[in-house]
This record gives C-alpha cells, sequence and structure tokens, in this order.
C-alpha cells in the first residue's frame, strides 16, 4: 500500500481548519511556558505538533482516565528536549494530574513539567528521556514486551503499538544502529518512529556533520520506511495507516520546519534551545492566528481534544469486557503484577541447602548458572539474554525457548554484539510492565551499556546485568579485558545495586536480593575462575542482604578486620587462618554488596566498621569507594594501575593481592 492512495483525495477544508487548530494549541503552550521558564526547547514542538496532532486524536490508543490500562499504546518522546510538546498534550488530552499550573511551573522544583520528560504513568509518560538515542533504543524493550505477550495471551488481550518521535540527534548517536539494527532482525512490526527530518542540530544545518540516507539505513536494517510532509495531515495520516499494517518496524521521515511559524526563527537554530522572546512570540501566534492569551486553550478547541478520547474509552471498555471473559484473566492478572515471585525464596534456600550439603569450588559465572537454572522455571517473567557471550556468562538454561521472528513466546534473546542496545532492550522490558529482564556480558563492557544502566536507575527500574570476568582473574585475556576501576565507578550511580558474591550461597543470595528488589537495577559481578566454598553451614536467613556481615569472627573484640568480595574473600580466608594460628583476633567480613550494607540501620554498620582494629580491605579493584569503610589510613590491597596478560594466579602474584600481603599488613 502506498501514501498515494490515502492521499488522492484531499482532507476537507472543515477537518484540515479543526486539525490545525489543535496543533496551534500546542505551538501555543510550548511557546508560552519555555518563554515564563526562561528556559526550554520551543522549536521541535512547534515543528511536530502538526505530526503529534494526528497520532494522538487518531491513532495512539489510551485512555487517560485509566493510565495504567495495560493494553495501551506506548508513546515515547526520544528527544526529551520537546518535552513541552508531551505535557502540552498530556493537558489537552485529559491526563487529571498534568493541570494548566503545572505546565506554568515548566522546569521548575518538583513539577510534574521538569526539563526532560520523567517516568510519570499519571500524565502518560512512559519512560525518562534526555540523553538522545536512549528513548528510541528502549523502544524497542517496549515492542518486544508487547510481542511476547501477545504471544502468550493473543490479540484478545495484548494488541498495541509503541509509538516513537526521535529527531536528527538520535539517528546520530550510535546506539540508534545498535537499537534499529536489533528492531529489524526481531521484525518488531509494533514500532513506529516518527522521524522529525527538519534538518537542524544546536550548531546549525545537519549538513554541518549529517549527511547519510537515514531511508536507505533503516531499509538495510529490515524496516519500512517513507518520508512525508510533516505538516501536511492527509499524508501524516496515510503514513501511519500504512505503517499500523505494515509485517516490519517502520520509519517514516517526516520533513519538518523547526520553530514552525516563526517569522524570524523558523529553520534556525536559534529557535532549537532557547525561548523565542516576547515580540518573536506574538509575531508568530499572529502569523498562525492565534489570538487567545497566553496558557488559555479555547473552550471547542479543548473540546475536540477531548472528544478525540472518546474512541479510546470505547476501546478501554470492549478490552475490559474481553478480560472479563477471558479464560486467562487470571494468569494474565499474575503476569503483570509478577506474582511469580512468591516462589523465589523456596528455590534461592533450596540452593543454599544444597550449596551447603556438597561444597564445591567454582567460579561464581557458574555458579550464577546454576541459580538461572532453576530461577526460569518457576519465573515465565524472567527474560533472559547474553551480548554474544551465552555460554561464557552461563545466562542460558539449555532446552528454554529462544525468543526470536519466528517465535515471539520465548524466555531468551540472543543480542548480539550490543551490550548498549541490550541494556536499553531490558530498561524497556521492564518499563512495560510485566517482565525481569536480565542478561550478560563482561564486567569491562560495563563501559558500553553504562548510560543505559545509568538511566535505568534514574527510572528505578529492576533491570539485572549479569557482569562476568570481572577482574585480572580472567588472567591471559590482558588488561582491555580485566575490570579494575568498574567496581567502583558502577558503586558511584546512586540506585544501583552492586553485588560481587564469593561462593554458590551468596551467589544464590544475591540473586535473589536482585529479583526482588523492585526500584533499582542490580549487577552481578561474577568470576571467570573458580574459587572455593566459604558458606559451608546452611544458614535460612539471606545474610548477603546485610550486604556485609561477619563471615568468621574472633573471640571478643577483634585486633584485624579483613573486609574483602567476590574473589578476594578465600584469600582473606586464608590469611584469616594463618593469623589465627599465630594468635591473632581477626574478624572477616564479607562484603557482596556495599550499597545494601549502607542501607543498614546505623547501629549495625557501626558494628562492624566503628571499632579499634586495624582495618583492612581486599578487592582486585581500585581503592575508591572502600575509604569509608577502613579510613584514610587502613590498608588497601587490590589494583592501582590496569592489569596485564598472564595467567591468574601469576597475575594475583605479580600485584600482591595474595595471602602473604594480607598478613604482613595485619602484622605490621
Amino acid at each position: 500500500m502506498s501514501i498515494e492512495a490515502f492521499t488522492t483525495d484531499p482532507m476537507p477544508a472543515e477537518e484540515i481548519s479543526k486539525l490545525t487548530g489543535m496543533a496551534n494549541v500546542i505551538r501555543a503552550l510550548s511557546m508560552d511556558a519555555v518563554q515564563r521558564a526562561n528556559s526550554g526547547h520551543p522549536g521541535m514542538p512547534m515543528g511536530m505538533a502538526d505530526v503529534a496532532t494526528v497520532l494522538f486524536s487518531k491513532f495512539l490508543k489510551i485512555d487517560p482516565a485509566a493510565p495504567a490500562w495495560p493494553d495501551r499504546d506506548r508513546f515515547i518522546m526520544s528527544g526529551g528536549h520537546g518535552s513541552m510538546l508531551q505535557y502540552a498534550l498530556s493537558h489537552l488530552v485529559g491526563y487529571k494530574a498534568m493541570t494548566m499550573d503545572e505546565i506554568k511551573n515548566f522546569r521548575q522544583l518538583h513539577a510534574k513539567t521538569p526539563g526532560h520528560p520523567e517516568i510519570d504513568h499519571d500524565i502518560g509518560v512512559e519512560m525518562t528521556t534526555g540523553p538522545l538515542g536512549q528513548g528510541l533504543a528502549t523502544s524497542i524493550g517496549f515492542a518486544l514486551a508487547e510481542r511476547i505477550l501477545n504471544a502468550r495471551f493473543g490479540n484478545a488481550l495484548v494488541d498495541h503499538h509503541t509509538y516513537v518521535m526521535c529527531g536528527d540527534g538520535d539517528l546520530m548517536e550510535g546506539i540508534s544502529h545498535e537499537a534499529a539494527s536489533l528492531a529489524g532482525h526481531l521484525k518488531l512490526s509494533k514500532l513506529i518512529v516518527l522521524y522529525d527530518d527538519n534538518n537542524i542540530s544546536i550548531d546549525g544545518s545537519t549538513d554541518l556533520s549529517f549527511s547519510e540516507n537515514t531511508l536507505l539505513r533503516f531499509q538495510s536494517y529490515g524496516w519500512a520506511v517513507d518520508t512525508i510532509d510533516g505538516h501536511d495531515f492527509k499524508q501524516i495520516e496515510g503514513a501511519i495507516e500504512i505503517a499500523k499494517s505494515n509485517n516490519l518496524p517502520t520509519l517514516i521521515a517526516c520533513k519538518t520546519h523547526i520553530g514552525f511559524g516563526s517569522p524570524n526563527k523558523q529553520d534556525t537554530s536559534s529557535a532549537h534551545g532557547s525561548p523565542l522572546g516576547d515580540e518573536e512570540i506574538a509575531a508568530t501566534k499572529k502569523a498562525l492566528g492565534i489570538d487567545y492569551p497566553a496558557f488559555e486553550v479555547p473552550a471547542e478547541i479543548l473540546q475536540d481534544w477531548r472528544d478525540s478520547m472518546d474512541k479510546n474509552k470505547e476501546a478501554h471498555a470492549q478490552w475490559h469486557a474481553r478480560f472479563e471473559a477471558s479464560p486467562d484473566q487470571m494468569t494474565f492478572v499474575d503476569t503483570i503484577s509478577n506474582a511469580c515471585l512468591d516462589n523465589v525464596s523456596e528455590t534461592i534456600d533450596d540452593i543454599k541447602k544444597q550449596a551447603a550439603n556438597e561444597p564445591t569450588k567454582i567460579a561464581t559465572r557458574k555458579a550464577s548458572g546454576n541459580v538461572v537454572d532453576q530461577l526460569v522455571d518457576i519465573l515465565p517473567n524472567l527474560i533472559g539474554g547474553s551480548a554474544d557471550l551465552t555460554g561464557s556468562v552461563n545466562t542460558y538454561k539449555k532446552g528454554n525457548p529462544i525468543l526470536s521472528k519466528d517465535n515471539y513466546n520465548g524466555q531468551y534473546i540472543h543480542y548480539g554484539v550490543r551490550e548498549h542496545g541490550m541494556a536499553c532492550a531490558m530498561n524497556g522490558l521492564a518499563l512495560h510492565g510485566s517482565f525481569i529482564p536480565y542478561a550478560g556480558t563482561f564486567l569491562s563492557f560495563s563501559d558500553y551499556s553504562r548510560p543505559a544502566i545509568r538511566l535505568g536507575a534514574l527510572m528505578k527500574q529492576r533491570v539485572i546485568h549479569v557482569m562476568t570476568h570481572d577482574s585480572i582473574g580472567l588472567g591471559e585475556d590482558g588488561p582491555t579485558h580485566q575490570p579494575v576501576e568498574h567496581l567502583a565507578s558502577l558503586r558511584a550511580m546512586p540506585n544501583l545495586y552492586v553485588f560481587r558474591p564469593c561462593d554458590q550461597t551468596e551467589t544464590a543470595e544475591c540473586w535473589e536480593m536482585a529479583v526482588n528488589i523492585d526500584d533499582a537495577p542490580s549487577i552481578l559481578s561474577l568470576t571467570r575462575q573458580g574459587l572455593e566454598p566459604q558458606r559451608t553451614t546452611y544458614v535460612e536467613d539471606n545474610l548477603s542482604a546485610l550486604g556485609a556481615y561477619i563471615l568468621d569472627d574472633c573471640d571478643g573484640e577483634p585486633d584485624i578486620t579483613l573486609f574483602a568480595t567476590g574473589s578476594e574473600v578465600e584469600i582473606a580466608a586464608a590469611a584469616k587462618a594463618e593469623l589465627d594460628a599465630q594468635g591473632k583476633k581477626v574478624r572477616l567480613v564479607s562484603c557482596p554488596c556495599l550499597e545494601l550494607f549502607w542501607d543498614q540501620e546505623g547501629e549495625y554498620i557501626q558494628s562492624l566498621i566503628c571499632n579499634n582494629s586495624r582495618k583492612i580491605a581486599i578487592e582486585a579493584g581500585v581503592r575508591q569507594g572502600w575509604d569509608r569503610i577502613i579510613g584514610g589510613h587502613g590498608t588497601f590491597i587490590g589494583m592501582s594501575g590496569f592489569g596485564d596478560s598472564a595467567p591468574a594466579p601469576e597475575l594475583y602474584k605479580y600485584f600482591g593481592i595474595t595471602i602473604e600481603a594480607v598478613i604482613e599488613a595485619a602484622l605490621k
């Protein structure tokens, strides 16, 4: 089907007039709010107002009275700087929380209208955007989630689209390649991207830095593509109608004018990120025929917007009737509420009992694989994957169905070598609802994933990043692959839990915490090399939930306290045994998650770190962050620079992370 089939008959003048009025009120609110705040980006909302008007009034399936309706369409403003477009739309279509006072408080403290959209279902904001490319890439996860749920429950309960608005900047970012390539490979046909093709960037014309053929690029990924006049309502409607019928993801290049209607700033970079100014706003309103005061919406136009939602209310009612009649009703409710988590504690307990009964030397990446093998059987909402490292990161249970373009009812995704895209997609799976995503790569490659990890932390999303080969202990692959600063760097990120377990039992406990922490992402930092078991006696309580705990104590107050994580716990344990034999009073504290430790009550924290003992921390990473525990005069045994290429035992000896080094520091 071609766009010409939809544009042969002209749109009636009356309808054009109505849509123009509906679009112009978006422009007016955007100009006025940015001017009032003396900060913001009016150009994009003014340029994409016509596209947004058609999308929201004719296609987007949402019910502002029920913002969390599971089968609603998802709208993502990838170019988050154009936030006033979304806020204006949220007010116009009737989200109660988006009042005119909120519009007036644009970019003010604690308003629902921050500079860039922040996840808030009450106003129709599905995710936090701003860093360019993140919204577009995260939309892959949204579209994937819809396909998975559709495969499980059918069209009656799950049949919705994900719409994205993006700009030139989103498509310049490298993440757009990873995401678009994956979406094309998986044939995510419910994904429709509306590209604001206005040829303007902050520095000026996009000709300065951006000359590729975007449509051919996306075609090569396996997308359907189209190009339209972004100010022609008939073309916009026709293009979206075609996109909905495609069996591929669709990119629609909407040729628009940034700052549309502004006599002196349209099609210039000055319209992008600064208020237009009172005089230019007055001239723009005159040119567009806007004759109503600032922050006022004519009753007739507001009614047109509210009436456009009537079809969605009916669609919601019809969906609810199907839901009530569905034999899958309870399963669907359990799925979207993650009710299956009730079984996790018992499963973890069984793993801990077996680990105590059959203590075995094991790499924590393999210990993690043992946990995954059990969890995927009881958690159908656990969606796994890896960045082309499945055999190394142990994230796949043999026989588990693979998710592909031919089978969306899978539980494991081959993301390919796309660490950043993988992390973004996991954020989208979590944001959509119903799923707990996890996927693996090497810890050194967390740098590729970091922007998405940070955004997941900011959005408080439960995403589990399995990061293996977590130190010089990986050996011969050398310093490019040996993480040194990564643990400290990730621990510095707010609302991110970094787990580094020392054996099978701690690994199981850390997985239990990661699955149950529903308002933050987690990192599981795991070893390549085998580690001796440390927890050889079964304890029902999840000791790792304390973040740090006494693994092996002395009689009375300690003279020496050893703090260690992961692969260095066995070194600390061996050193303690030697020091015990010399009559020293040594306490060994395992620290699988420092963030959880600092979450504990002050009295517990003081019980471990506020004493007169000599404090020594052992970790095969940099010192940064440890002084809070051991103090500036405490001893740190770890790394102070990059690693090297050699077998792991030689590297530990060369860099001085040894039993002998711990004993020497303790006795000094």
